[in-house]
Protein backbone atom coordinates (compact mmCIF):
# COMPACT_ATOMS: atom_id res chain seq x y z
CA UNK A 1 0.00 0.00 0.00
CA UNK A 2 1.38 3.74 -0.96
CA UNK A 3 2.48 5.84 1.58
CA UNK A 4 -0.04 8.84 2.56
CA UNK A 5 0.54 12.24 0.96
CA UNK A 6 1.09 14.33 3.83
CA UNK A 7 -1.79 16.41 3.62
CA UNK A 8 -3.83 13.68 4.39
CA UNK A 9 -1.82 11.60 7.00
CA UNK A 10 -1.62 15.25 8.66
CA UNK A 11 -5.44 15.27 8.21
CA UNK A 12 -6.12 11.89 9.56
CA UNK A 13 -3.54 12.70 12.84
CA UNK A 14 -6.45 15.89 13.59
CA UNK A 15 -8.99 13.77 13.22
CA UNK A 16 -7.82 11.35 15.76
CA UNK A 17 -7.09 13.93 18.42
CA UNK A 18 -10.06 15.50 17.64
CA UNK A 19 -12.47 11.96 18.64
CA UNK A 20 -9.92 11.62 21.16
CA UNK A 21 -10.48 14.96 22.90
CA UNK A 22 -14.49 14.12 22.60
CA UNK A 23 -14.55 11.14 24.12
CA UNK A 24 -14.08 11.03 27.57
CA UNK A 25 -12.42 8.14 29.57
CA UNK A 26 -14.08 6.43 32.19
CA UNK A 27 -17.38 8.55 32.33
CA UNK A 28 -20.03 9.86 30.34
CA UNK A 29 -22.37 12.17 29.68
CA UNK A 30 -26.21 11.64 29.77
CA UNK A 31 -28.86 14.26 29.15
CA UNK A 32 -30.91 16.01 31.51
CA UNK A 33 -34.17 14.02 29.57
CA UNK A 34 -32.64 10.87 29.73
CA UNK A 35 -31.55 11.22 33.53
CA UNK A 36 -34.97 12.69 34.19
CA UNK A 37 -36.62 9.48 33.13
CA UNK A 38 -34.71 7.48 34.54
CA UNK A 39 -35.59 8.98 37.80
CA UNK A 40 -38.95 8.05 37.79
CA UNK A 41 -37.89 4.48 36.99
CA UNK A 42 -37.24 1.99 40.09
CA UNK A 43 -33.36 1.13 40.16
CA UNK A 44 -32.87 -2.61 38.71
CA UNK A 45 -32.50 -5.12 41.61
CA UNK A 46 -28.61 -5.79 42.17
CA UNK A 47 -27.38 -2.78 40.67
CA UNK A 48 -24.92 -0.11 42.50
CA UNK A 49 -26.47 2.59 44.53
CA UNK A 50 -27.07 5.94 42.29
CA UNK A 51 -25.70 8.71 43.98
CA UNK A 52 -26.50 12.05 42.80
CA UNK A 53 -23.27 14.55 44.05
CA UNK A 54 -24.58 18.63 42.95
CA UNK A 55 -21.03 20.02 43.08
CA UNK A 56 -22.74 23.99 42.90
CA UNK A 57 -23.20 26.70 45.97
CA UNK A 58 -24.74 25.93 49.02
CA UNK A 59 -27.09 28.85 48.30
CA UNK A 60 -27.93 27.40 44.73
CA UNK A 61 -28.42 24.13 46.31
CA UNK A 62 -31.15 25.00 48.39
CA UNK A 63 -33.43 26.88 46.34
CA UNK A 64 -33.26 24.06 43.79
CA UNK A 65 -31.70 20.89 43.44
CA UNK A 66 -32.67 17.16 41.95
CA UNK A 67 -34.20 15.04 44.61
CA UNK A 68 -32.15 13.17 46.32
CA UNK A 69 -29.14 14.84 45.45
CA UNK A 70 -25.87 15.62 48.13
CA UNK A 71 -24.17 18.90 47.95
CA UNK A 72 -20.66 18.84 47.52
CA UNK A 73 -20.07 22.29 46.47
CA UNK A 74 -16.79 23.54 44.05
CA UNK A 75 -13.84 23.42 44.69
CA UNK A 76 -13.97 21.38 47.54
CA UNK A 77 -15.59 18.53 45.53
CA UNK A 78 -12.48 17.64 44.13
CA UNK A 79 -10.95 16.82 47.26
CA UNK A 80 -14.21 15.27 48.75
CA UNK A 81 -15.68 13.79 46.17
CA UNK A 82 -12.95 10.48 45.61
CA UNK A 83 -12.65 10.50 49.67
CA UNK A 84 -16.41 10.63 50.31
CA UNK A 85 -18.11 8.65 47.85
CA UNK A 86 -18.13 4.67 47.30
CA UNK A 87 -16.65 3.52 44.24
CA UNK A 88 -18.93 1.06 43.18
CA UNK A 89 -22.23 3.27 43.36
CA UNK A 90 -23.59 4.82 40.39
CA UNK A 91 -22.26 8.85 40.43
CA UNK A 92 -24.18 11.04 38.64
CA UNK A 93 -22.93 14.75 38.83
CA UNK A 94 -24.37 17.80 38.21
CA UNK A 95 -23.51 21.81 38.20
CA UNK A 96 -24.59 24.83 36.73
CA UNK A 97 -23.82 23.57 33.04
CA UNK A 98 -21.77 20.62 32.91
CA UNK A 99 -18.06 21.73 32.59
CA UNK A 100 -17.68 21.16 36.59
CA UNK A 101 -19.52 17.93 36.36
CA UNK A 102 -17.04 17.04 33.28
CA UNK A 103 -14.15 17.93 35.47
CA UNK A 104 -15.29 15.56 38.53
CA UNK A 105 -15.96 12.62 36.44
CA UNK A 106 -12.75 12.74 35.26
CA UNK A 107 -10.88 12.78 38.64
CA UNK A 108 -13.35 9.98 39.80
CA UNK A 109 -12.95 8.17 37.15
CA UNK A 110 -9.13 8.09 37.62
CA UNK A 111 -9.33 7.04 40.83
CA UNK A 112 -11.08 3.97 39.79
CA UNK A 113 -14.71 5.34 40.30
CA UNK A 114 -16.67 2.49 37.59
CA UNK A 115 -19.76 3.87 37.17
CA UNK A 116 -19.29 8.09 36.72
CA UNK A 117 -21.78 9.64 34.77
CA UNK A 118 -22.38 14.04 34.28
CA UNK A 119 -25.73 15.44 33.66
CA UNK A 120 -25.22 16.86 30.11
CA UNK A 121 -25.75 20.72 30.55
CA UNK A 122 -26.41 20.99 34.42
CA UNK A 123 -28.95 22.31 35.69
CA UNK A 124 -29.64 24.90 33.40
CA UNK A 125 -30.68 22.31 30.97
CA UNK A 126 -32.79 20.39 33.67
CA UNK A 127 -36.72 20.29 33.18
CA UNK A 128 -37.24 17.29 35.59
CA UNK A 129 -38.62 17.26 39.61
CA UNK A 130 -36.63 19.65 41.81
CA UNK A 131 -36.60 19.87 45.33
CA UNK A 132 -35.50 22.64 47.65
CA UNK A 133 -34.01 22.89 51.02
CA UNK A 134 -30.69 21.59 52.44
Amino acid sequence: MPPLPRRRLVLAALALLVACARTPAGWSRVSATDFASELSAPLPPGGPLRVIVDVREPELFAQSHIPGAINLPWPDAKTRAPAELDSAASIVLVCHGGPMGDELAAILAGRGFRHVRNVAGGMNAWRGPVATGR
